[in-house]
Protein backbone atom coordinates (compact mmCIF):
# COMPACT_ATOMS: atom_id res chain seq x y z
CA UNK A 1 0.00 0.00 0.00
CA UNK A 2 3.19 2.49 0.50
CA UNK A 3 4.24 2.97 -3.50
CA UNK A 4 3.65 1.09 -6.58
CA UNK A 5 4.32 1.63 -9.89
CA UNK A 6 -0.05 2.45 -9.86
CA UNK A 7 0.82 5.62 -7.58
CA UNK A 8 2.81 7.13 -10.43
CA UNK A 9 -0.46 7.15 -12.16
CA UNK A 10 -2.46 7.96 -9.95
CA UNK A 11 -0.28 10.85 -9.10
CA UNK A 12 -0.38 12.38 -12.30
CA UNK A 13 -3.69 12.19 -12.77
CA UNK A 14 -4.21 13.74 -9.64
CA UNK A 15 -1.75 16.40 -11.09
CA UNK A 16 -3.19 16.61 -14.50
CA UNK A 17 -6.84 17.34 -12.80
CA UNK A 18 -5.81 19.97 -10.58
CA UNK A 19 -4.24 22.45 -13.72
CA UNK A 20 -6.69 24.18 -15.86
CA UNK A 21 -5.96 25.13 -19.37
CA UNK A 22 -6.00 28.80 -18.63
CA UNK A 23 -3.47 27.98 -16.11
CA UNK A 24 -0.90 26.66 -18.97
CA UNK A 25 -2.09 29.29 -21.75
CA UNK A 26 -4.49 27.12 -23.23
CA UNK A 27 -7.77 27.74 -24.74
CA UNK A 28 -10.61 25.53 -23.11
CA UNK A 29 -12.79 25.12 -26.11
CA UNK A 30 -15.48 26.52 -24.31
CA UNK A 31 -17.56 24.38 -21.22
CA UNK A 32 -19.69 22.32 -23.58
CA UNK A 33 -16.64 20.99 -25.32
CA UNK A 34 -14.23 19.98 -22.51
CA UNK A 35 -16.06 16.89 -20.37
CA UNK A 36 -12.60 15.59 -18.30
CA UNK A 37 -11.43 18.16 -14.95
CA UNK A 38 -8.16 19.34 -15.87
CA UNK A 39 -5.87 19.01 -18.58
CA UNK A 40 -6.45 16.32 -21.48
CA UNK A 41 -3.88 13.53 -21.21
CA UNK A 42 -2.90 15.16 -25.13
CA UNK A 43 -2.46 18.73 -23.64
CA UNK A 44 0.07 17.29 -20.86
CA UNK A 45 1.94 15.39 -23.60
CA UNK A 46 1.86 18.59 -26.10
CA UNK A 47 3.26 20.73 -23.23
CA UNK A 48 6.10 18.24 -22.21
CA UNK A 49 7.19 17.57 -25.51
CA UNK A 50 5.95 13.57 -25.69
CA UNK A 51 3.88 11.40 -27.39
CA UNK A 52 0.53 11.16 -26.59
CA UNK A 53 0.60 7.31 -26.86
CA UNK A 54 3.86 7.49 -24.28
CA UNK A 55 1.81 9.98 -21.46
CA UNK A 56 -0.82 7.48 -21.62
CA UNK A 57 1.11 4.43 -20.55
CA UNK A 58 3.11 6.61 -18.29
CA UNK A 59 -0.45 7.13 -15.94
CA UNK A 60 -1.44 3.64 -16.77
CA UNK A 61 1.66 2.19 -15.31
CA UNK A 62 2.83 0.46 -18.18
CA UNK A 63 6.13 2.26 -18.44
CA UNK A 64 9.13 1.04 -16.92
CA UNK A 65 10.79 4.42 -15.85
CA UNK A 66 10.74 7.35 -17.71
CA UNK A 67 13.90 9.68 -18.14
CA UNK A 68 15.37 12.61 -16.34
CA UNK A 69 14.20 15.01 -19.02
CA UNK A 70 10.75 13.57 -19.20
CA UNK A 71 10.50 13.83 -15.30
CA UNK A 72 11.79 17.30 -15.60
CA UNK A 73 9.05 18.35 -18.20
CA UNK A 74 6.37 16.55 -16.34
CA UNK A 75 7.43 18.60 -13.19
CA UNK A 76 7.71 22.14 -15.46
CA UNK A 77 4.12 21.50 -16.97
CA UNK A 78 2.13 20.39 -13.68
CA UNK A 79 4.26 23.39 -11.94
CA UNK A 80 5.46 20.92 -8.95
CA UNK A 81 6.85 22.18 -5.54
CA UNK A 82 10.24 20.55 -4.73
CA UNK A 83 9.10 18.23 -2.61
CA UNK A 84 6.06 16.77 -4.99
CA UNK A 85 9.33 17.17 -7.78
CA UNK A 86 10.77 14.29 -5.57
CA UNK A 87 7.93 12.66 -5.28
CA UNK A 88 7.70 11.98 -8.50
CA UNK A 89 11.19 11.11 -9.13
CA UNK A 90 11.03 8.93 -6.08
CA UNK A 91 7.14 7.20 -8.16
CA UNK A 92 9.21 7.05 -11.32
CA UNK A 93 12.28 4.95 -9.81
CA UNK A 94 12.55 1.49 -11.57
CA UNK A 95 11.04 -1.03 -9.41
CA UNK A 96 13.60 -2.98 -6.32
CA UNK A 97 13.70 -6.34 -4.90
CA UNK A 98 12.14 -6.10 -1.68
CA UNK A 99 14.90 -4.62 1.08
CA UNK A 100 14.94 -6.27 3.89
CA UNK A 101 12.99 -4.15 7.29
CA UNK A 102 15.44 -1.50 8.90
CA UNK A 103 16.37 -2.52 12.21
CA UNK A 104 14.44 -0.09 14.83
CA UNK A 105 15.79 3.63 15.53
CA UNK A 106 17.66 4.70 18.25
CA UNK A 107 17.65 8.24 19.61
CA UNK A 108 21.59 9.29 21.32
CA UNK A 109 21.76 9.68 24.66
CA UNK A 110 23.41 13.05 23.81
CA UNK A 111 20.35 13.78 22.35
CA UNK A 112 17.78 12.56 24.51
CA UNK A 113 20.21 14.70 27.15
CA UNK A 114 19.91 17.69 25.09
CA UNK A 115 15.60 17.73 24.26
CA UNK A 116 15.43 16.77 27.93
CA UNK A 117 17.68 20.63 28.91
CA UNK A 118 15.17 22.13 26.96
CA UNK A 119 12.62 22.66 29.73
CA UNK A 120 10.72 25.77 28.24
CA UNK A 121 10.49 24.72 24.69
CA UNK A 122 8.54 21.77 23.88
CA UNK A 123 11.10 18.98 21.67
CA UNK A 124 10.27 16.02 20.35
CA UNK A 125 12.02 13.61 17.80
CA UNK A 126 9.84 11.98 14.71
CA UNK A 127 11.38 8.74 13.17
CA UNK A 128 10.08 6.29 10.04
CA UNK A 129 6.62 6.77 9.42
CA UNK A 130 6.56 9.89 12.09
CA UNK A 131 7.10 6.76 14.77
CA UNK A 132 7.63 9.30 18.14
CA UNK A 133 11.32 8.15 19.03
CA UNK A 134 11.92 10.79 21.55
CA UNK A 135 9.55 13.59 23.44
CA UNK A 136 10.52 15.96 26.50
CA UNK A 137 8.05 16.58 29.13
CA UNK A 138 7.15 19.67 28.42
CA UNK A 139 5.83 18.31 24.44
CA UNK A 140 4.34 15.37 26.36
CA UNK A 141 2.45 17.97 28.49
CA UNK A 142 1.27 19.86 25.42
CA UNK A 143 0.52 16.84 22.47
CA UNK A 144 0.05 14.06 25.02
CA UNK A 145 2.13 11.23 26.71
CA UNK A 146 2.98 8.94 24.18
CA UNK A 147 4.67 6.54 27.24
CA UNK A 148 1.47 5.15 28.30
CA UNK A 149 0.97 3.82 24.72
CA UNK A 150 1.86 0.44 23.74
CA UNK A 151 5.29 0.47 21.77
CA UNK A 152 3.92 0.35 18.15
CA UNK A 153 1.52 2.57 19.04
CA UNK A 154 3.59 5.27 19.54
CA UNK A 155 2.97 7.49 16.18
CA UNK A 156 2.38 10.83 15.72
CA UNK A 157 -0.01 10.25 12.65
CA UNK A 158 -2.02 7.71 14.61
CA UNK A 159 -2.67 9.88 17.32
CA UNK A 160 -3.27 12.95 15.29
CA UNK A 161 -6.37 10.79 13.38
CA UNK A 162 -7.60 8.20 16.36
CA UNK A 163 -7.42 10.18 19.48
CA UNK A 164 -9.89 12.65 19.34
CA UNK A 165 -8.05 14.60 21.99
CA UNK A 166 -5.79 15.51 18.80
CA UNK A 167 -8.81 16.87 16.53
CA UNK A 168 -9.94 19.26 19.84
CA UNK A 169 -6.17 19.82 20.73
CA UNK A 170 -5.49 21.94 17.24
CA UNK A 171 -7.44 25.00 16.01
CA UNK A 172 -6.45 23.88 12.77
CA UNK A 173 -6.82 20.25 12.39
CA UNK A 174 -7.90 19.49 9.24
CA UNK A 175 -4.41 22.05 8.03
CA UNK A 176 -2.64 19.92 10.01
CA UNK A 177 -3.86 16.40 9.61
CA UNK A 178 -3.33 17.06 6.12
CA UNK A 179 0.41 17.56 6.47
CA UNK A 180 1.12 14.63 8.59
CA UNK A 181 -0.86 12.61 5.66
CA UNK A 182 1.46 14.22 2.91
CA UNK A 183 4.77 13.18 5.16
CA UNK A 184 3.89 9.94 4.75
CA UNK A 185 3.31 9.83 0.97
CA UNK A 186 6.67 11.80 0.91
CA UNK A 187 8.23 8.95 3.09
CA UNK A 188 6.16 6.12 0.76
CA UNK A 189 7.50 7.30 -2.25
CA UNK A 190 10.98 6.90 -1.03
CA UNK A 191 10.59 3.47 0.92
CA UNK A 192 7.91 1.98 -0.66
CA UNK A 193 8.99 -1.78 0.98
CA UNK A 194 8.63 -0.52 4.38
CA UNK A 195 6.30 -3.30 5.77
CA UNK A 196 5.36 -0.95 9.17
CA UNK A 197 4.24 1.86 6.89
CA UNK A 198 1.22 -0.37 5.10
CA UNK A 199 0.42 -1.65 8.09
CA UNK A 200 -0.22 1.89 9.55
CA UNK A 201 -1.92 3.25 6.39
CA UNK A 202 -4.18 0.36 5.95
CA UNK A 203 -4.94 0.77 9.44
CA UNK A 204 -5.84 4.67 9.45
CA UNK A 205 -7.45 4.06 6.14
CA UNK A 206 -9.88 1.97 7.61
CA UNK A 207 -10.81 3.84 10.49
CA UNK A 208 -10.44 7.56 9.51
CA UNK A 209 -12.37 8.80 6.47
CA UNK A 210 -9.97 12.16 6.53
CA UNK A 211 -7.03 9.97 5.97
CA UNK A 212 -8.48 7.70 3.76
CA UNK A 213 -9.89 11.00 1.23
CA UNK A 214 -6.91 12.87 1.55
CA UNK A 215 -4.06 9.69 1.44
CA UNK A 216 -5.93 9.41 -1.80
CA UNK A 217 -5.48 12.83 -2.99
CA UNK A 218 -1.34 11.81 -3.27
CA UNK A 219 -0.35 15.40 -1.61
CA UNK A 220 2.83 15.22 -0.30
CA UNK A 221 4.42 17.47 2.59
CA UNK A 222 7.70 18.14 3.52
CA UNK A 223 8.46 19.34 7.17
CA UNK A 224 10.82 22.04 7.03
CA UNK A 225 8.95 25.32 9.63
CA UNK A 226 5.61 26.12 10.20
CA UNK A 227 2.78 27.58 12.88
CA UNK A 228 0.53 25.42 14.78
CA UNK A 229 -2.63 27.07 16.75
CA UNK A 230 -3.55 25.18 19.96
CA UNK A 231 -6.37 25.28 22.79
CA UNK A 232 -4.79 23.86 25.37
CA UNK A 233 -7.17 22.58 27.99
CA UNK A 234 -4.91 23.57 30.96
CA UNK A 235 -3.36 26.63 29.85
CA UNK A 236 -5.51 28.05 26.82
CA UNK A 237 -4.52 29.11 23.29
CA UNK A 238 -1.21 29.55 22.00
CA UNK A 239 0.64 29.84 18.69
CA UNK A 240 3.39 27.96 18.83
CA UNK A 241 5.90 28.00 16.11
CA UNK A 242 7.93 25.11 14.79
CA UNK A 243 11.70 23.92 13.01
CA UNK A 244 11.97 20.82 11.74
CA UNK A 245 15.65 19.86 12.08
CA UNK A 246 16.57 16.53 10.29
CA UNK A 247 19.48 15.14 12.54
CA UNK A 248 22.69 13.91 11.52
CA UNK A 249 23.63 10.07 10.59
CA UNK A 250 19.92 9.21 10.00
CA UNK A 251 18.40 11.46 7.89
CA UNK A 252 15.03 10.15 8.97
CA UNK A 253 15.03 11.19 11.87
CA UNK A 254 13.41 14.60 12.59
CA UNK A 255 13.68 17.06 15.60
CA UNK A 256 10.91 19.53 16.44
CA UNK A 257 11.15 22.19 18.99
CA UNK A 258 8.54 24.68 18.89
CA UNK A 259 8.93 28.12 20.39
CA UNK A 260 6.15 31.22 20.85
CA UNK A 261 6.97 35.25 20.06
CA UNK A 262 8.54 36.77 23.02
CA UNK A 263 5.74 39.06 24.94
CA UNK A 264 3.01 37.15 23.43
CA UNK A 265 0.25 35.51 25.29
CA UNK A 266 1.02 32.35 23.32
CA UNK A 267 4.89 32.77 25.48
CA UNK A 268 3.18 33.74 28.70
CA UNK A 269 0.65 30.64 28.30
CA UNK A 270 3.18 28.01 27.59
CA UNK A 271 5.86 29.17 30.20
CA UNK A 272 2.79 28.42 32.67
CA UNK A 273 2.30 24.80 31.12
CA UNK A 274 6.63 24.68 31.88
CA UNK A 275 6.30 25.64 35.26
CA UNK A 276 2.94 23.19 35.75
CA UNK A 277 5.60 20.74 34.10
CA UNK A 278 7.87 21.76 36.77
CA UNK A 279 5.66 21.56 39.46
CA UNK A 280 4.97 17.84 39.15
CA UNK A 281 5.68 15.45 41.63
CA UNK A 282 7.77 13.06 39.50
CA UNK A 283 11.30 13.00 39.52
CA UNK A 284 13.42 14.82 36.62
CA UNK A 285 16.59 13.02 34.57
CA UNK A 286 15.63 9.76 33.97
CA UNK A 287 15.80 8.56 30.19
CA UNK A 288 14.10 6.08 28.41
CA UNK A 289 14.46 5.26 25.00
CA UNK A 290 11.54 5.57 22.93
CA UNK A 291 11.54 3.28 19.84
CA UNK A 292 9.80 0.09 18.38
CA UNK A 293 11.42 -2.21 20.47
CA UNK A 294 10.60 -0.43 23.68
CA UNK A 295 13.83 -1.51 25.45
CA UNK A 296 15.48 0.67 27.77
CA UNK A 297 18.32 1.62 27.92
CA UNK A 298 18.82 2.14 31.49
CA UNK A 299 17.52 0.65 34.46
CA UNK A 300 13.65 1.58 34.47
CA UNK A 301 12.89 5.55 35.67
CA UNK A 302 10.45 8.02 34.95
CA UNK A 303 10.23 8.86 32.01
CA UNK A 304 11.43 12.43 31.19
CA UNK A 305 12.63 13.89 27.84
CA UNK A 306 13.68 10.97 26.05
Amino acid sequence: MAASRTDLGDFLRRCRAGLTPEAVGLDDGGPAKRRVRGLRREEVAQLAGVSVDYYTRLEQGRHASPSEAVLEALARVFRLEPAARAHLADLARPARHKAAQPPAQRVRPAMQQLIASMSEHPALILGRRTDVLAANTLARELFTDWTRMPPRERNYARWMFLDPAAAELFLDWRTVAGEVVGTLRLYAGRHPDDVRLNELVGELTIKSAEFSAWWNGHQVHERTHGVKRVAHPAVGPMTLRYEALPLPGDANQVLFIYHTDPGSSSHDNLALLAMLCGGASSPRGGRVQLDSSSRRTEPPAPYQGA
